[in-house]
Parts: C-alpha cells; sequence; structure tokens
C-alpha cells in the first residue's frame, strides 16, 4: 500500500517476520497437499450436493494413504491460521496511524477484496472440479449446473481473506471511535515485559474466547452465507491473535519481545519442547475423549478444547522464537516473503489438479503428497512471480522484500 509522502517515519520489513510468514505459507500448502493421503479421508462424494460435504476439505481422495501423516496435519491445524493472523496484525497500528483510517481501509479492501474475488470467484470453483469428476456420476459440461445448485458457494482457503479484512474493517472503526486504542494495546505488552507473561495472558483470553465457542458450536463447524465462510469456534480466538499481534507492532518490531538478543529468541529450544509436549497433551486428551465417544462427558471435550489453546500458543511462541533468533537476509527467503501471498492465493487449484493428475499412479501416498507439495509450491512460486510482473497485478499481492527502504503491507499475504 502506498504512504503519503509527509507520513510517519517508515517502517521496513521485518526480515524474521517476513520468513515467518513465508514459512507459514508453506504449511498451509502442504497441509492442503497431504489431504488427499489422509489415512481418514473420507470416501469420494456421491454427488456434490450430498451431506456431509467433506469434499470442501477434500477436493481429491486417493486410495493410496500415508500412514502418520494425520500427526502433521492434527499439528498444523492446531496453531498455523491463528499464527498467520497475529502475523498479520504486527504491522495494523503503524500502518493505520501512517495512512489515518479511510486510506487504511481502502487499502486493505483492495489488497484483500480484490484477491478474495478472484480466489473464491473463479480460483476455488476451478479447484472443486476435481471433486465433481471423483463423484459417482459426472456429467459433461454438469460441474456448473451442479455448483451452482449448491447452497452455498465454496471458497476454499479464500475464507482466510475475507475475515482478515473484516478484522481491519474493525480496526478501523476503533480508530473513528477511539483513537488511541492502539497505545493501549501497546502499553499492555509493555507492562507484561517477559515472554512467559504474554503466553499465558494470550493463551487465557484466547481460551476465553474459544473455549465457549467450542462447547456450545463444537470445534468443527464451519458457516457459509455465499462466499462466506469461517470457523465457528475459532473465530473469536482469530481475532484474539490478531489484536495481540497489533499490541506486538504498536511498540514497535525493532523493540520488546521479537528482539533477536531478548529472551524470547533466546529460549527457543524452551518454547520448542514446549510446543511439542502440549501437541502430545492434546494428541492424549483427543484420543481419551473419542473413547468415550463424540457426544460423551462434556467435561474431557472442554479438556480437549483447552489443550488445543494451550498447543496453539505453544506452537505460535516456539515459531516466533526460532525465526526471531535464526532469520537472517537471503535470496531465497526473501523470494519466499515477496511471493508468499500470491502463493497462498494461487495454490489451492494446483495442489487439488496435481493430486487428481496421480490418482491413477501406483505410487504410495507418501510420495504423491511429497510431489504435489513440491510442484504446488514450483508452480505458485513460479506464476506469482510472473504476476508480480504485470503492475496492476504487482500492486495487490506483491510484498516488500527484506533490504528494501519501503514501508512494509500489514497483510500476511
Amino acid at each position: 500500500m502506498n504512504d503519503t509522502p509527509n507520513a510517519a517515519p517508515a517502517t521496513e520489513r521485518n526480515v524474521a517476520m517476513g520468513n515467518l510468514r513465508g514459512f507459514v505459507t508453506l504449511l498451509v500448502i502442504a497441509h492442503h497437499a497431504v489431504l488427499a493421503y489422509h489415512p481418514y479421508a473420507p470416501a469420494p462424494p456421491t454427488s456434490l450436493n450430498a451431506e456431509p460435504m467433506l469434499w470442501q476439505a477434500f477436493p481429491v481422495v486417493d486410495s493410496h494413504r500415508w500412514p502418520g501423516i494425520d500427526v502433521f496435519v492434527g499439528f498444523n491445524d492446531a496453531f498455523f491460521m491463528s499464527l498467520m493472523f497475529l502475523v498479520s496484525g504486527l504491522f495494523l497500528w503503524p500502518s493505520l496511524q501512517r495512512k489515518g483510517a479511510g486510506r487504511f481501509l481502502i487499502g486493505r479492501m483492495r489488497r484483500l477484496g480484490i484477491p478474495f474475488i478472484v480466489a473464491a470467484g473463479l480460483l476455488s470453483p476451478l479447484a472443486y472440479v476435481p471433486a465433481y469428476l471423483q463423484s459417482t456420476s459426472p456429467a459433461p459440461g454438469g460441474f456448473w449446473k451442479t455448483w451452482l445448485s449448491l447452497p452455498h458457494w465454496p471458497s476454499g482457503p479464500a475464507w482466510f481473506l475475507w475475515v482478515l479484512l473484516a478484522f481491519d474493517a474493525v480496526a478501523t472503526a476503533l480508530t473513528w471511535t477511539a483513537p488511541r486504542w492502539g497505545d493501549g494495546l501497546r502499553r499492555w505488552v509493555e507492562r507484561l515485559q517477559r515472554p512467559a507473561a504474554f503466553f499465558w495472558s494470550l493463551a487465557a483470553v484466547s481460551a476465553v474466547a474459544y473455549v465457549p465457542m467450542a462447547i456450545v458450536f463444537g470445534p468443527g463447524d464451519w458457516l457459509s452465507f455465499g462466499p462466506f465462510t469461517f470457523q465457528v469456534s475459532r473465530v473469536i480466538h482469530y481475532a484474539v491473535y490478531f489484536f495481540a499481534g497489533a499490541g506486538l507492532g504498536a511498540g514497535g518490531l525493532g523493540r520488546g519481545l521479537l528482539l533477536p538478543g531478548e529472551q524470547l529468541a533466546r529460549r527457543w529450544p524452551l518454547w520448542m519442547g514446549a510446543s511439542l509436549g502440549a501437541f502430545f497433551v492434546l494428541v492424549v486428551m483427543f484420543v481419551a475423549a473419542l473413547s468415550r465417544g463424540t457426544t460423551g462427558d462434556t467435561g474431557i471435550w472442554t479438556a480437549v478444547d483447552v489443550a488445543f489453546v494451550l498447543s496453539c500458543a505453544c506452537s505460535s511462541f516456539a515459531c516466533l522464537s526460532l525465526f526471531v533468533r535464526f532469520s537472517r537476509p537471503g535470496p531465497i527467503g526473501d523470494s519466499l516473503a515477496a511471493n508468499a501471498y500470491g502463493m497462498y492465493i494461487t495454490h489451492y487449484v494446483l495442489v487439488s489438479w496435481l493430486q487428481y493428475a496421480l490418482l491413477r499412479s501406483a505410487l504410495p501416498g507418501a510420495a504423491k503428497g511429497t510431489m504435489v507439495f513440491a510442484g504446488a509450491v514450483a508452480l505458485s512460486w513460479g506464476l506469482t512471480a510472473a504476476l508480480r510482473r504485470i503492475p496492476a497485478v504487482g500492486k495487490v499481492i506483491s510484498s516488500v522484500t527484506a533490504g528494501t527502504p519501503r514501508r512494509v503491507s500489514a497483510s500476511v499475504g
């Protein structure tokens, strides 16, 4: 987004957070790439209209499975979108201060709204064609007729874009009604001082946001109206992470928790151990709850929800600590950070068609999943780099590279 000539002092892209954003984008691609080979993936749909519409999460289902990949999928699912919202919030307050609320929101509508329209309106239907082709009796030319008869318009991973835009709109409204709200967040973060204090505060607030919603609506329920889809139990939880990121960013990335020499970075082994330990507890609690039935004791399922909150916070802090401690500028990391947004937008259609192309192959699921991931990364990376050369497109999907003396966009992508 462009800044006014008399804006506040510029903030160059933070190398660690740019690299982290690229890494989380790779996790998103890997997550989708292996779902076709998940040991517990559902059977292909008899029809796209048949309930439950699990094909929205599994556009392609391969008979060759990848034993154990469910652990990777579960680990990812516990934290990676929450962390993406946190990173998205880091530059929120500086951008609002530089641009003012109105210009900020217009920029975000361009930055997020246009890609959402393209991704949800065009790329998502193309990504779900393989699901239709795998259904019981696909008819030539029948996809659009079936698609338009659905009760809503599945948008795939594009849900993240509109939810992020909604959070930006909330931040804009806050700025109109309480212009110094970001300073209040900054003071709250500064009072916490130590990473452990910030961690426990984040975990406590997100537990209040998530656990009651999971109890009332269920942890896996999604709500859709038109192309606008969100996971009901997590939407407030995601907002907590977004505004926690805003609080960190309001104090400036050049000081505080995200400095390489501070406690968070120095104690990265501790956070890594906490991440693995918390996820192990989550798995144990989940298996114990399943043994009592999906409609069993509410108490044990509440314990699973609390374990999810802790696993999410621990893994998010582990990633933050690793990238703050070890990130350095470099051509590969800079390129990945610059192209991550476009890769997020374009990868899903590439993943589903690569999975479909490999359906008749006799290769094991692990080989197929690895090939789909590598292919989707290479193709989405190259496609984004090419699209960014088109000036009108580049203004929307480009990210600032490390070392470039420009101001950074607040978007995760």
